[in-house]
């Protein structure tokens, strides 16, 4: 389970913070008016990373980021850029999935790609087959924001429909957003599909953090990666590739995060079986066209 409070977490406003937030609302603006008279092949790519990038500061707000109020955090993320997943929903799902004795579980953690063996034995072949192509890295970068949309709408209609409260109000939460978004791009020299194209690539950009981020393992600790990267996927990430850390001290700020890890890393890696990769590039070497894990969980018979 995650540790408290300690010396890295913040106190007051997090300004570094804050400037990010708006700095990436700004990056997207500009990239929808003033890239598109230069290149839409520029355009498409600058939105894929401010969407990645707002997409990895709604993480830090519902970890209680940049303010301590929770309303602050939420308005300053209102706008869904990535256009995907409702902030509501990412919020209670992943709190959910920081259950640190529940990581994987295909039924308990809201973010676990495997699957109970029983239920993938029934399954026709064409699925499984979509499903062992998002186990490779480029099919979860290309297949896996379309695949993981289409299941979180199915799952949330179906909780939905057994009168789960709060699903629909975050999904017209979300609508409310996304109007404006949808109106700014509209008048904007960019078209809707760039938008929408850039969105899209920039949720392909952040399944490269989650491809790897948890592994089957006995001891919960165990199962949350370190990716000693700090280029520019990490900046992107805002250093959630050091997710044993994260796991370990989730109100730990991104900014904190690499001191934190340098500060007490041989503790982190003994406690995670040293589960750690140098960089994404020999993420991408090992494992563009190969899977890391089978679908099946493959501890879950000894589990259950």
């Amino acid at each position: 389970m995650s540790e408290g409070r300690n010396d890295y977490m913040p106190r007051g406003v997090e300004w570094s913070t804050l400037a990010l937030i708006l700095a990436c609302h700004g990056g997207w603006l500009a990239a929808l008016w003033l890239l598109p008279s230069v290149s839409l092949a520029l355009t498409v790519p600058a939105l894929g990373l401010m969407a990645a990038l707002h997409s990895s500061l709604t993480h830090e707000a519902l970890h209680g980021h940049p303010f301590r109020s929770r309303w602050q955090n939420e308005a300053l993320l209102f706008f869904p850029l990535s256009m995907a997943i409702p902030y509501g929903r990412f919020r209670d799902t992943h709190l959910a999935h920081h259950e640190d004795e529940l990581l994987t579980d295909p039924y308990d953690d809201p973010e676990s790609n495997f699957q109970d063996p029983a239920v993938w034995a029934k399954l026709p072949g064409w699925r499984k087959g979509l499903l062992r192509v998002n186990n490779t890295l480029l099919g979860r970068v290309v297949l896996g924001p379309l695949m993981g949309q289409v299941c979180f709408m199915a799952g949330d209609w179906r909780l939905a429909r057994r009168g789960e409260p709060g699903i629909a109000r975050d999904w017209i939460l979300h609508v409310l957003g996304l109007v404006p978004v949808i109106w700014v791009v509209l008048q904007s020299p960019a078209p809707l599909w760039a938008a929408v194209l850039g969105a899209y690539s920039g949720l392909g950009l952040l399944k490269i953090r989650t491809f790897l981020e948890h592994r089957a393992h006995e001891t919960a600790q165990g199962r949350s990666v370190v990716i000693e990267d700090r280029g520019l996927l990490a900046f992107l990430f805002l250093n959630n590739n050091l997710h044993a850390v994260h796991h370990r001290h989730p109100g730990v700020p991104w900014h904190a995060l690499p001191r934190l890890y340098q500060t007490r890393r041989a503790e982190f890696l003994q406690a995670n079986g040293g589960y750690v990769y140098r960089n994404y590039l020999q993420i991408l070497r090992n494992y563009l066209l190969r899977a890391k894990d089978p679908v099946p969980h493959p501890l879950w018979q000894q589990e259950k």
